[in-house]
């Protein structure tokens, strides 16, 4: 077979739902067009998950995609180590310190090229693997960041760079540290500070928000994983920003669970399966959400008090010795975190599980509301499955996202906005939700009509953005004949 005429380097972030997206966004790619082939380059995580380990050596070892291939990078032999006083910088090392092995990767590529991978035109990277764009300057090929989050919160990262460049860092800190508002061109209605990210209120974090704006005003453009009916306002923004040129091109999402599980016989599912239609609310806060024994117990109170049927993903925490190099895991038992008799309790009306296959949970018409922690990629397949959310994030952006779903767009229900838990200390007093503060969040989700309706007419939209005449199907057009422009 022929040569296709570009190949692209992917490289994203060790974490499945980065890895997911990217995966997702390049089979996108290759779909489109038959000249593109893409390589994955794999970063071995810098902490101990056996599911994402897994998960990296499943796409290695199994039948690969039709032009697309994975390989995992070498890695130093002592690696640097993450650092819970540094997180930041000391994860942005351990990135980088896999330049020197893309770099022998990418020669061994453009010397020994193979059928059907043709000659290497541009790096696509994650946001936090920004720093391999100095790799691609050293072979003359441009770099298109890969934004997994929304073009909101990017619209935020710019216009606090801005304030940097005016202002002492302390300034920013104590901002972030009040009880004000702000307008930022990137949201219509003024933005609380206490939504803003808990690494903003550190000076690595925003020495680390510098160097990522810095490094993506390099690139040639940025995708962002969103859709311009979804966030119009926010992607029109930056036309009047000095920044590259920014192409939505969502929801990106890999809905691979929802064909895959139909032939499964899943305990959750088969229960799913005898309720009624959007009676069930699906409790579910990703790969790091977890909770202390105190904060479990409220969260049980609350969904007994209410009465609705539920699902709810409850993880164990690692321990504290083990907390930031340490994924939450499944319990061996809950019910040494439950309150007494809650499981017997709840028999016919809930049930408790530990992973949760979340894509095929949301598309269940039994599921009627979904409670999150305001991942980017789980508020788009709340939208594209059509289940509104109620808001309960943690960590990164998590705050701003809740912030546009539930005040910006009108989208979500509020549990809380503001939320915070650290996940660098978590010996840190913690915030304990009431029972009674979850109750009306769950409450509101399940009885607001307006925001059901509201997701629904979304979740039509985000399906019709990716299809032929779709404004994500135009944008990706767009990139992919700047990307194979110079070879036609």
């Amino acid at each position: 077979m022929a040569h296709t005429s570009a190949e692209l380097v992917f490289i994203p972030v060790p974490g499945v739902g980065h890895i997911m997206s990217t995966i997702e966004m390049a089979k996108v790619l290759v779909n489109r067009d038959q000249r593109l082939s893409i390589t994955v380059l794999l970063i071995k995580p810098p902490y101990s998950s056996f599911a994402l380990a897994s998960y990296i050596e499943s796409l290695i070892s199994k039948k690969p995609i039709e032009r697309i291939r994975f390989i995992q990078l070498a890695q130093d032999e002592t690696p640097p180590k993450l650092d819970p006083k540094a997180p930041m910088t000391s994860f942005l090392e351990y990135i980088n310190s896999h330049c020197k092995y893309v770099k022998n990767v990418v020669t061994d590529m453009m010397i020994n090229s193979r059928p059907c991978f043709g000659p290497v035109v541009g790096f696509v990277v994650d946001i936090l693997c920004t720093g391999m764009i100095d790799v691609a300057n050293e072979f003359h090929v441009p770099t298109y960041v890969f934004f997994t989050s929304n073009a909101a919160f990017l619209g935020f990262k710019l216009y606090v760079e801005n304030i940097l460049c005016v202002n002492q860092d302390q300034y920013v800190i104590e901002l972030s540290n009040s009880d004000g508002e702000m307008m930022i061109p990137s949201f219509v209605k003024p933005v609380p500070t206490k939504v803003f990210p808990a690494v903003y209120q550190t000076l690595e974090g925003l020495d680390f928000l510098k160097y990522s704006v810095r490094k993506m005003r390099e690139a040639k453009g940025v995708m962002v994983n969103t859709f311009l009916e979804l966030e119009t306002h926010a992607i029109k923004s930056f036309s009047d920003a000095n920044f590259p040129p920014v192409y939505p091109v969502g929801p990106i999402l890999n809905l691979d669970g929802v064909v895959a599980g139909k032939n499964e016989n899943m305990d959750v599912i088969k229960w799913l399966d005898d309720q009624p239609p959007s009676s069930v609310v699906f409790l579910c806060f990703g790969s790091m959400g977890s909770f202390e024994e105190a904060q479990v117990k409220e969260i049980a109170f609350a969904l007994e008090q209410s009465g609705y049927r539920f699902v709810w993903s409850l993880r164990r925490p690692p321990s504290l010795e083990q907390s930031f190099q340490v994924l939450p895991d499944d319990f061996d038992d809950p019910r040494m975190v439950l309150p007494d008799g809650f499981l017997e309790r709840t028999i016919g009306t809930g049930k408790v599980i530990g992973w949760a296959p979340q894509v095929l949970i949301l598309a269940h018409p039994a599921v009627g509301g979904f409670v999150s922690h305001c991942g980017w990629n789980s508020m788009l397949e709340s939208v594209w499955f059509g289940v509104p959310v109620a808001t309960w994030p943690m960590y990164t952006e998590q705050q701003m996202n809740a912030f546009e779903m539930v005040v910006e767009l009108g989208l979500a229900a509020e549990i809380r906005l503001d939320y915070k838990i650290n996940v660098f200390n978590p010996e840190g007093e913690m915030d304990i939700l009431t029972a009674k503060e979850i109750e009306r969040g769950v409450t509101r989700l399940m009885e607001n009509k307006e925001i059901r309706e509201k997701v629904k007419e979304m979740s039509k939209m985000s399906r019709a953005t990716v299809t032929k005449g779709g404004s994500s199907y135009a944008s990706v057009g767009c990139l992919i004949q700047d990307f194979i422009s110079k070879f036609t």
